[in-house]
């Protein structure tokens, strides 16, 4: 019998397949570009103040040494309020929180800009840091309710790719603005992006919200906020190495005892603010100790890297900017094949791999030397690049991957806030070991010696993440990867031997 030709108007059903398919992705895409977009502000605006810092101090007519509470403002807000984004998101929605959330950062934003005092850049700064703890654990939720497991990998490479770029390009963007138009510039910046983003957000980021969103956890949000805030403020004084030690045991008493508090509250508490009950799932919790390895080693490179070309090579910010440049490219050259190369190995495999070549390549920094052309850095920055956005893009997915839905909103809080602590450890243990460094061989400044002991520590800190992940199942995050199917299809049956 013939086959009768298709329906007059109506496309085969392989077609419709595949007209399906390529909605699918390109919504895919659309979404996960909008929430990049916003992440890219939130994690900019953590960097971006570095190289303007003292053109700000002249500004307000302070010594450079105390902007540095402009930084220490951002992160102890964003410690602080990340907890309560997914509460807030279950209760009012994906869209309305994330457009508030831009609102708020927005707001400000150009606080910052029109600032005339560091106290009212500071509250500014505070502001900004609630908008930015909001924004990113509420995309990161619309994507894994809204995005197929099979297509998790390309949707996590599509927002994170830009965001892991913004703390690459901060020095850059910070002292091009300064050096030709005005430290203010770099908060002016971000009311196009803002401005984009509310529009976008409005007219395709879907409005998610619990049916029955559990209780708001005042008492565990206000315990947890001040023991994480204090830790993170700890951390920035300790590495500062200018505080007085009695400031730093308040400090330490303070978050020491609000955590055991808050252990004990949320013992007691059926949905407390932060679940660390989340860190009994395997894949979550390697997924946060390796990649916070990782996460270390990040925070402290832009940290170290454009002062180690300043001091070192003795170049302007502007030109170690340019040279430092070379990560994010290599971030966006791996986003391409970290899908097939996740499929072909699995996550276990690559990861474990990834995290030495990263602990090595930074390692390698340490060999450089004042004398060596500047741009010699760069091909080393390219694969470093590469390298960390592979291993962030492996992390941020395979955490996810045996969260159950109803606890998505509780592992997106937490994880967020993880991943924020350890960034700023980075920052921290950097700076305390330059200043280690410099105390015991005496130094008045740090030298590029100084530099390769805080290189050293970094990497070596970056190669703790290989032997965590190893401790992954082979199997894990194989609905994510497809490497297990692949596997499976490739063994030979019984009946071939």
């Amino acid at each position: 019998m013939s086959q009768s030709a298709p329906t007059a108007g109506r496309s085969p059903p392989n077609a419709d397949v595949t007209v399906g398919v390529a909605r699918m992705t390109l919504s895919m895409r659309r979404t996960a570009l909008i929430l990049a977009s916003a992440m890219f502000m939130e994690q900019l605006d953590g960097t971006v103040l570095a190289t303007a810092l003292p053109s700000m101090a002249h500004s307000f007519g302070v010594d450079p040494l105390h902007t540095s509470i402009a930084l220490t403002a951002y992160m102890v807000a964003l410690a602080v309020f990340i907890p309560a984004s997914g509460p807030v998101a279950d209760r009012f929605g994906s869209r309305t929180t994330l457009m508030a959330a831009i609102l708020i950062f927005l707001g400000g934003s150009v606080l910052c800009a029109q600032a005339d005092s560091l106290s009212a850049l500071t509250f500014a700064r505070v502001l900004q840091g609630m908008g930015g703890a909001m924004m990113v654990p509420v995309g990161r939720l619309v994507l894994l309710r809204t995005v197929p497991k099979p297509l998790m990998i390309t949707a996590m490479a599509w927002m994170i790719t830009p965001a892991s770029i913004a703390p690459l390009v901060g020095p850059l963007v910070g002292g091009a603005l300064t050096t030709w138009l005005s430290w203010r510039w770099i908060f002016y910046v971000n009311v196009p992006v803002a401005v984009v983003g509310l529009l976008m957000t409005w007219w395709f980021i879907p409005q998610i919200r619990e049916s029955r969103p559990v209780p708001f956890d005042v008492r565990g949000q206000c315990l947890f906020g001040i023991g994480l805030g204090s830790f993170v403020l700890l951390l920035e004084l300790a590495g500062r190495g200018d505080t007085q030690g009695r400031t730093l045991l308040e400090l330490l008493g303070l978050c020491l005892g609000c955590m055991v508090l808050y252990a004990r509250h949320a013992t007691v508490t059926a949905a407390p603010a932060v679940d660390l009950s989340l860190m009994r799932i395997a894949t979550f919790r390697i997924s946060f100790l390796a990649g916070g390895f990782s996460r270390v080693t990040v925070g402290a490179m832009p940290f170290l890297v454009p002062s180690f070309l300043q001091l070192g090579f003795h170049i302007s910010a502007f030109q170690s900017g340019l040279v430092t440049f070379a990560a994010p490219v290599g971030a966006m050259v791996t986003r391409s094949g970290a899908r097939r190369l996740f499929h072909r190995f699995g996550f276990r495999r690559v990861l474990i791999v990834n995290g030495v070549l990263t602990g090595a390549a930074c390692l390698a920094i340490t060999a450089f030397r004042p004398g060596w052309p500047p741009a010699s850095l760069s091909g080393l920055l390219l694969l470093m690049g590469g390298l960390q956005a592979l291993q962030f893009m492996g992390y941020n997915t395979i955490a996810y991957a045996d969260v159950p839905q109803a606890r998505m909103s509780a592992a997106t809080s937490l994880y967020s806030t993880l991943q924020q602590t350890t960034l700023s450890l980075g920052v921290c243990l950097a700076a305390a070991t330059l200043a280690i460094t410099r105390a015991l061989r005496h130094h008045a400044s740090s030298t590029p010696g100084d530099f390769s002991v805080g290189f050293l520590v970094a990497g070596l800190v970056a190669l703790l993440a290989a032997p965590t992940a190893a401790l992954l199942s082979p199997r894990a995050g194989a609905e994510l990867s497809g490497h297990a199917a692949r596997t499976q299809r490739e063994q030979p049956t019984s009946d071939s031997h």
